[in-house]
């Protein structure tokens, strides 16, 4: 292929992509995004995973597509004329993935989790780059945008930096269709609004204030008022539905669970979205839970169980390092085990909280009724197919004990007099 045909010469080395599609990619799940799981409750026991060694055919086919990559690569390190042409494509890859239900932050997971920091400043130059095309972006993703690095990437020679592209490119073209969980950019979308909505900004700064103190008695303080503002407000939202003309339909946000300690980390979202008339949906595979439920109960749910996961991992470092100057060695499964029970002990301060609020006005309970189930629909609407899944770890008894003991800590609702609520 000639130097002066810059599209020639990107179409022919984005072949080394298509030719093995699929050959490559390691295996999360396949179909449309493989099955999601329900985060289980927390127990004391379970068995972790063994990943299976690859087969030697599997192996052959992954060095087949390497030096097929590397010799597209070579192809496009001799051609400096076909950069713009090879970013041009690039940003027809996200394009299209807009549309198969991706969005920013989860394109960056992806490339985190299956590649390296070089591939992650690519995509995030594309994403830019392809964002920066429409006059509006649908709500939320210019947050997740603002989230990105702005660090871009200098390539050390051409070859090097063709091979980094052509590998970000590999993965692109491998991830599958996920569910839609909002607007698409250069679609209609609703009129914006003015900044964000005052009880998500009071949520906020309880929270922030929570996580900053040093005082458990004070963050316990500032945690419970956080969660009965939401539980107010979504009594609230259900009257002003009820009377509503035309039904609101739940909608959906995906939540990134990064390891380690995912399964912790999901049951811990799935609590807090119980708790809050939503539902979670973990997708093991690909980083991610999807929250489905009101518009007014999706931010909260996020903000709630983002603080309470820095307050959870506070709490296990300060947990460690009491063990270590006792002359304990802790371990992982300590840690998996604090995490696990500090969700597992959240759930129910969570839904007791809940419950309380709730019975304040009983009068509202149909509305709430009738929202659960709407989102509860929805749900099942988007993931037909879901199995609730078992967790997998070590259980470290001291770890269970503080983990229990700093969920208790995270104060959500009143105590009974003389002791932790139980």
């Amino acid at each position: 292929m000639s130097a002066t045909d810059p599209a020639g010469t990107v179409a022919e080395a984005l072949k080394a992509l298509y030719d093995d599609a699929g050959a490559t990619r390691p295996e999360p799940g396949s179909g449309r995004q493989g099955k999601s799981s329900k985060a289980g409750k927390a127990g004391k026991t379970g068995r972790s995973g063994r990943r299976r060694p690859r087969p030697a055919a599997a192996v052959h086919r992954l060095d087949a597509a390497d030096h097929r990559l590397d010799a597209a690569a070579s192809r496009l390190a001799a051609d400096p004329s076909a950069d713009a042409e090879l970013t041009r494509s690039g940003e027809e890859f996200v394009r299209t993935l807009w549309a198969r239900g991706w969005q920013p932050a989860d394109l960056v997971r992806m490339a985190r989790r299956e590649l390296a920091d070089e591939h992650v400043r690519l995509l995030t130059s594309l994403v830019r780059s392809e964002t920066a095309r429409y006059e509006r972006l649908p709500h939320r993703w210019q947050a997740q945008l603002d989230a990105l690095d702005t660090e871009g990437w200098t390539a050390p020679d051409r070859f090097t930096y063709a091979t980094a592209v052509l590998e970000l490119y590999r993965l692109l073209v491998r991830l599958p269709r996920l569910d839609a969980v909002g607007a698409v950019p250069g679609e209609a979308l609703p009129p914006a609004t003015a900044g964000e909505p005052k009880l998500l900004t009071r949520i906020r700064a309880l929270l922030a204030k929570a996580e900053a103190t040093t005082y458990a008695e004070e963050a316990e303080a500032l945690t419970a008022k956080a969660q009965e503002l939401m539980a107010r407000h979504s009594l609230d939202e259900a009257s002003l539905a009820s009377g509503a003309p035309a039904p609101e339909t739940p909608g959906a946000i995906r939540i990134g669970v990064d390891p380690p300690y995912e399964q912790a980390k999901a049951i811990l979202l799935d609590a807090v979205a119980t708790a809050n008339h939503c539902r979670a949906v973990w997708n093991d595979a690909y980083g991610f839970s999807t929250v489905v439920g009101f518009e007014a109960d999706l931010d909260p749910v996020e903000l709630l169980y983002t603080s309470l996961l820095v307050q959870g991992t506070a709490a296990m470092t300060r947990a460690e390092a009491e063990q270590r100057a006792a002359g304990r060695n802790r371990t992982k499964s300590f840690r998996q085990s604090f995490l696990l029970a500090y969700a597992n002990r959240l759930g129910a301060r969570l839904a007791a909280t809940t419950r309380r609020v709730a019975a304040e006005t009983p009068t509202l309970l149909p509305a709430l009724a009738s929202r659960e189930v709407a989102v509860t629909a929805r749900t099942d609407e988007l993931f037909p197919e879901t199995r609730t899944t078992r967790v997998r770890a070590a259980w470290d008894e001291a770890g269970w004990d503080h983990g229990t003991t700093a969920a208790d800590r995270a104060g959500l609702g009143p105590r009974p007099k003389g002791g932790i609520e139980r």
